[in-house]
């Protein structure tokens, strides 16, 4: 992991000290961060490592994410929703591997996408409008419950 690191930030400053013109949109600091996301993934699935896949994923998803937001119009602009994307998809990358996460995986995709096509949901029960309002007003209380749960839960 090391290794990989090394090279891609060297290639990474060595382009900087280049300074190629359509180069220097993609030398900021998401690239480092997905540059260090390539290598966890690297290990995790060269030298089996599986538990890196997951912190693989994050950091190569949201350094992805930070290039892609703004520049593109069908790339979702919302940060929070796109982090817990990106978490459900380690999750389902870890879960092929290592065969446990299911129920967190899936958890994380439902949470993506409530936060992500909150305003379409809304607009479609839009007769339901004030109700919705008021859940989506009080809903992380059910996530703080749902985690205090399986906090507390007395495991076999």
């Amino acid at each position: 992991m090391p290794g990989i690191i090394l090279i891609g930030f060297g290639t990474y400053l060595f382009l900087q000290q280049l300074a190629i013109g359509f180069l220097l949109p993609l030398l900021t600091w998401p690239t480092l961060v997905m540059i260090i996301g390539i290598a966890f993934l690297a290990q995790g699935y060269s030298e089996r490592v599986y538990e890196s896949i997951l912190p693989g994923v994050m950091m190569t998803g949201i350094g992805l994410h930070f290039h892609l937001a703004g520049k593109f119009a069908f790339w979702p602009n919302h940060t929070i929703g796109m982090f817990v994307l990106i978490l459900s998809i380690g999750f389902f990358l870890r879960l092929q591997k290592v065969g446990t996460g299911a129920f967190s995986a899936i958890l994380f995709l439902i949470l993506a996408f409530m936060l992500l096509f909150y305003d379409r949901m809304a607009a479609y029960l839009g007769f339901l409008q004030n109700g919705v309002s008021l859940i989506w007003k009080f809903w992380p209380v059910l996530i703080i419950v749902v985690g205090l749960y399986f906090l507390f839960r007395k495991r076999k």
